[in-house]
């Protein structure tokens, strides 16, 4: 693969990974220390960590389908070869993180896939993409139980920050596309959709009543946590360029 044609994205739009719509793959080796090694890139590429997530999922019996997406992912590669993390210096310490889920995105399992990152300052410094462990009912359960888990990574950056002696003068901002959810982490009322999911709205709405939190809605076109739930079309695929619009108009 190393003169393989370049592509402008990891995996298609149109593209459904399942676990029964393909023949077998005669090279299950193959495919799983190919995987293998895509996953220590990941560490360093943000905008793999859905599709190399996506793939992982396969490996105990992977099909034509996946390895075909994984070759695709080396032709992105190709087309992406000196992309990175750029770490811009700042003196803004404030955080600001982005969650969001694709709703029943497995085709087998219907599992919701999340996906969230966080930014000190302008930098990008963690990101997570990942099926979720149970089946959500609503979108709107989906979202919130993403916003959970932000919430946590949120409250252990800011402890880290913390007894390292670095302050933010602002509480830590997430951005939510989820209007249900976003009123969850602030309305104390419960109604049928949301009793089985109570520890994680006290959580939620206890970090924000306390003001250690703020929830905010953002469009769907806005959302950089998109790129980590779901394949995006080409022209909303490049990670950065959302980036920079958005925290130069948010965190300068």
């Amino acid at each position: 693969m190393l003169h393989a044609k370049p592509v402008n994205s990891s995996m298609s739009p149109t593209a459904n990974l399942s676990l029964f719509k393909s023949d077998p793959f005669s090279d299950p080796i193959l495919y799983r220390s190919t995987v293998g090694s895509l996953q220590y890139l990941s560490f360093t590429r943000p905008d793999l960590a859905f599709i190399v997530s996506k793939v992982c999922q396969f490996m105990q019996g992977p099909t034509i389908d996946h390895w075909t997406a994984v070759k695709r992912i080396l032709h992105y590669l190709q087309q992406t070869i000196h992309h990175g993390i750029f770490i811009r210096r700042t003196s803004s310490t404030d955080i600001h993180a982005f969650s969001d889920t694709d709703w029943a995105g497995c085709p087998d399992d219907k599992r919701s896939v999340s996906g969230y990152c966080l930014y000190l300052g302008s930098n990008l410094i963690s990101w997570s993409s990942r099926k979720q462990p149970t089946v959500s009912r609503y979108s709107m359960e989906a979202e919130y139980r993403v916003v959970t888990n932000t919430t946590a990574e949120v409250m252990w950056l800011q402890s880290l920050l913390t007894e390292l002696g670095i302050f933010s003068p602002t509480p830590p901002t997430l951005w939510c596309d989820n209007i249900g959810a976003m009123y969850l982490t602030a309305n104390p009322l419960y109604h049928s959709r949301t009793k089985h999911i109570e520890l994680d709205i006290h959580f939620v709405r206890d970090q924000v009543a306390q003001r250690h939190l703020q929830v905010r809605f953002i469009s769907g076109t806005d959302q950089i946590a998109d790129s980590f739930t779901k394949a995006l079309p080409t022209a909303r695929s490049a990670v950065s360029v959302t980036i920079s619009m958005f925290m130069s108009s948010h965190c300068d």
